[in-house]
């Protein structure tokens, strides 16, 4: 299908499951945030399962041909994962700067880090027995949770880095053999921390990537929009993702306003192109969107442009969420009349 449009991952959690005042008053937990839940935990897994199955039916209405469990599970993108990880503790946690220079608490490395058991397999198969349209799932990059986590065992940054990636690599294996169409791994620190992007991070990132079964994708960002509001002109790492093994790479034009001429560095990979500017309370129109497309489209084949938001929605109210990812539908829908 021409231009087929997603979720980059998040859709936003309704507010009777998630106290969304914390949820947006605080950078996005790298540890465990249970308080930010309003449902007690004998209740808690119905209640996300019911809103999951929400968050499914509202991206099918809005029309979008590749669906995501919205995350709704989640406290943040990366905790979820990053906690469940042997070597770990998450008990007495680190502190590590997050993209701002704020400290955070963030996981502790007290041994190797392994992953002892799949952490989404089950949300993948909830999500595919749900909906009849392509699926994907996201996992957090290595290179991003080892710059999450403070060091106590490894002593080596790229050594860290590297045991993070095997875990995502198992992962990932399980993720493709539950039969997930494409999985996703978000990696917004690429862009936060370009040195050490180049130095280790993309080594970290590939060896994750190795071996994969099915379609990959890699989500580079700037940070989300009701957190991290400056913008800069253009990606510090980007062009040098044509080295990494990844088939689809997600990045923002929208809030930013990107000279997307910096594609025609990325023509081997297909591109999820963030076409909603998510810093906006108001819904853009149709128009709009196809505007942002076509601004792309000298530097991608149309054939490779996959139509997504800029970040994740999950800070969004959810009538502006739904609104935006429903223009965005018929905004690809507009170009993809064009384009015949």
């Amino acid at each position: 299908m021409l231009l087929p449009t997603s979720l980059v991952g998040s859709y936003c959690q309704p507010d009777w499951l998630i106290d969304r005042e914390k949820l947006g008053g605080r950078f996005p937990p790298r540890t465990r945030a249970k308080e930010l839940w309003r449902i007690p935990e004998e209740h808690l897994e119905e209640a996300q399962n019911d809103a999951t199955i929400a968050a499914i039916k509202l991206q099918e209405e809005a029309g979008l041909d590749i669906i995501t469990d919205g995350e709704i599970r989640r406290e943040s993108y990366s905790n979820r994962f990053a906690t469940a990880l042997a070597g770990v503790d998450i008990d007495n946690p680190g502190t590590a700067l997050d993209r701002s220079g704020h400290p955070n608490p963030v996981p502790r490395v007290t041994g190797d880090i392994v992953r002892i058991h799949s952490v989404e397999v089950e949300d993948l198969k909830f999500l595919k027995r749900h909906t009849d349209r392509m699926v994907k799932m996201t996992v957090p990059g290595p290179f991003t949770m080892s710059q999450q986590a403070q060091d106590d065992h490894y002593g080596d940054p790229r050594a860290c880095a590297l045991a993070y990636a095997q875990a995502v690599k198992e992962e990932i294996a399980d993720l493709f053999a539950a039969g997930a169409d494409v999985v996703q791994l978000d990696e917004p620190y690429m862009q936060a921390r370009p040195e050490a992007a180049e130095e280790y991070g993309l080594e970290a990132l590939n060896a994750a990537l190795e071996g994969a079964a099915g379609k990959t994708a890699v989500h580079i960002c700037f940070g989300y929009a009701a957190i991290i509001h400056e913008r800069p002109e253009g990606y510090s790492f980007l062009p040098q993702m044509a080295g990494c093994s990844c088939d689809q790479i997600s990045i923002e034009t929208a809030q930013s306003n990107l000279d997307t001429s910096v594609l025609e560095h990325l023509r081997s990979k297909t591109i999820i192109l963030g076409v909603l500017d998510l810093s906006d309370p108001e819904v853009e129109t149709p128009q709009v969107i196809a505007d942002r497309i076509r601004r792309a489209l000298p530097h991608v084949d149309a054939e490779k442009v996959i139509v997504a938001p800029d970040c994740g929605l999950k800070y969004l109210p959810r009538e502006t969420a739904f609104g935006k990812i429903r223009a965005m539908a018929e905004g690809a829908a507009l170009v993809r009349s064009e384009l015949g």
